[in-house]
């Protein structure tokens, strides 16, 4: 009795040193658990500067094909840490802040429109020694993928489309409803709450995170606000479906059926408009399946690229 006693008081006392830590220094914490969970994964962050200037900060891993993985709108390169613990295993992964978000350039006055993300990404690509490429994004990730696919088809050897934008033609979501009839966008965080909003929004079970580190991953949105607000209306002034109609690029496209940011519908539109492509739905998933659901995510993506011609 006395041993587990004992055993009971330590624990007590790590947990209350563990919490004292969260409160007393969050931002070292947060750091701390997103390094632990890209050490997980098998990644290390880079960063590289392009002639003209541009900063990209990215994550890197693992061996293989390459496979370049491109957040959505708000997010930045650990949106595919948790899904990376298995890629890794097959693929050389690489996964930059897009220009506008995390840690790489937010030049102010930039086009943000898909054509000109393309163009920076090629850049980076052909800074890397990438040539022929698998590309993978989310939200905004896989409209700007999409549209790479598009303007250079015989660089790109699948897409990975998980809860894609960029098809406008579909039903409004919940998310896009709210925008239309009020003119404020749900996506756009200003405040540690708004931010606790979005997350809610984007998935169906978001994580636990205690709220001083919850304040620290939100600094980075508020600070970003005022460009985001610009980068959305763009994103909303570009449509995919023009250019994508017909093309033979092997695509899996993924939906979570919770997803409450871009409808569900979606996925039945853009599958007729891509020639050669497969639709999956994860259930109980929201707008971000490769989070949510990182294993079953992975599983899925391998079955996909093994079916794929040599």
């Amino acid at each position: 009795m006395f041993i587990l006693s004992s055993v009971l008081l330590s624990i007590s006392v790590i947990f209350i040193v563990i919490i004292s830590f969260v409160y007393l220094n969050p931002k070292a914490v947060t750091h701390f658990a997103l390094n632990a969970e890209r050490n997980r994964s098998g990644l290390t962050r880079k960063e590289i500067n392009l002639p003209d200037g541009l900063h990209f900060a990215y994550l890197e891993g693992g061996q293989g094909e390459p496979l370049i993985l491109l957040h959505g709108f708000g997010g930045n390169k650990d949106t595919f840490t948790r899904v990376s613990r298995f890629l890794t295993q097959h693929y050389r992964i690489i996964i930059p802040d897009i220009i506008g978000f995390g840690e790489s350039s937010h030049p102010p006055q930039a086009d943000y429109a898909p054509p000109a993300q393309v163009e920076r990404l090629r850049a980076l690509a052909q800074a890397l020694g990438l040539k022929d490429l698998h590309l993978g994004g989310n939200s905004m990730g896989a409209q700007i993928a999409m549209t790479y696919a598009a303007h250079y088809p015989t660089e790109v050897k699948s897409l990975w489309l998980l809860s894609p934008s960029g098809v406008w033609s579909a039903p409004r979501s919940d998310v896009l409803k709210v925008l239309a009839e009020t003119k404020h966008n749900p996506l756009i965080a200003r405040n540690v709450k708004e931010f606790s909003q979005v997350m809610a929004l984007g998935m169906r079970k978001p994580p636990f995170i205690p709220k001083p580190m919850l304040s620290v991953l939100a600094q980075e949105r508020i600070a970003n606000a005022v460009l985001e607000e610009r980068i959305f209306q763009q994103l909303l002034e570009h449509s995919v479906e023009e250019q994508v109609t017909g093309m033979k690029t092997p695509s899996l496209i993924v939906f979570g059926v919770q997803d409450r940011i871009i409808s569900v519908v979606t996925a039945e539109y853009l599958h007729k408009l891509l020639s050669r492509s497969q639709v999956m739905f994860m259930p109980n998933v929201g707008h971000v399946p490769m989070f949510e659901q990182p294993r079953q995510s992975a599983d899925d993506y391998f079955q996909f690229r093994a079916a794929l011609p040599d």
